[in-house]
């Protein structure tokens, strides 16, 4: 088995990591950004997703990832792990789905909350304190979803008919199209940032560059929150005015 996971400030490669630590020592977690990922897939038959939902569907650059590569999922046995700040329907599902049209088996789903990511929205915050029961909650899930899969009975959250229209009613109908394609909403307060380029290194779509210590977007972001989460000087917002709290998953923990 082999665990595969897109992640913006930590939430899905750490209970990625946590699910292959708790189903086998020999399991292993990969970044869809690792260079070597596809050689990767093509040698398992059982495949685990992780990945964090955006208004109850797939991030652009995960679903890209999975349609550039369809010819990898054939015959795939898969399991889809969902990491939300507060609500998702059919976040294992909607993934699920577009892996089906490929040939993939999809033999289950889990859905965790985790502690929000996106920085700039004060509505979505939480308490130090609440945050780290989500994330000892979500291990403990964890924990029970892997014995359930262990015995062929894995949990089947976010998958059927009625997660499909918790998440359609509940979000992507009102604001599914803000991931049909990569935002250019990505702003830089250029009385605050120093030109450090920690935001180019971290950028999963090389949509950030620096130019005479500036910031040059591609308006190719995936609304991961990486940069936002992560630069020193709280210089970057996306969907909100101004950074509310900072959230990576070590701060947590």
């Amino acid at each position: 088995m082999v665990v595969i996971y897109f992640s913006g400030t930590g939430n899905s490669r750490y209970v990625a990591e946590l699910f292959c630590n708790e189903y086998d020592e020999g399991a292993k977690a990969f970044s869809i950004e690792d260079d070597d990922i596809t050689q990767v897939v093509k040698n398992e038959e059982m495949l685990v997703f992780a990945y964090p939902v955006q208004y109850s569907t797939v991030p652009k650059i995960l679903r890209d990832f999975i349609i550039e590569n369809n010819e990898l999922w054939e015959s795939k046995k898969v399991f889809v792990i969902a990491t939300m700040g507060l609500f998702s329907g059919d976040g294992a599902g909607i993934l699920g789905r577009l892996l089906l049209q490929y040939g993939a088996e999809v033999i289950g789903g889990l859905h965790l909350k985790m502690p929000d990511s996106i920085g700039d929205e004060k509505v979505l915050k939480r308490p130090l304190e609440k945050n780290r029961e989500l994330v000892k909650k979500a291990e403990q899930k964890i924990s029970r979803s892997v014995q359930l899969l262990k015995s062929g009975k894995p949990t089947q959250e976010g998958i059927g008919v009625l997660y499909r229209m918790a998440g359609f009613f509940g979000q992507r109908l009102y604001f599914g199209h803000k991931t049909k394609n990569y935002s250019n909403k990505l702003r830089v307060d250029e009385d605050k940032c120093i030109g450090c380029g920690k935001c180019e290194k971290l950028c999963p779509m090389n949509n950030i560059k620096i130019v005479d210590k500036k910031v040059v977007q591609n308006n190719q972001c995936t609304m991961c929150y990486r940069c936002i989460n992560n630069c020193s000087k709280q210089a970057m917002t996306l969907l909100g005015k101004k950074v509310v709290e900072q959230s990576v998953i070590e701060k947590y923990l």
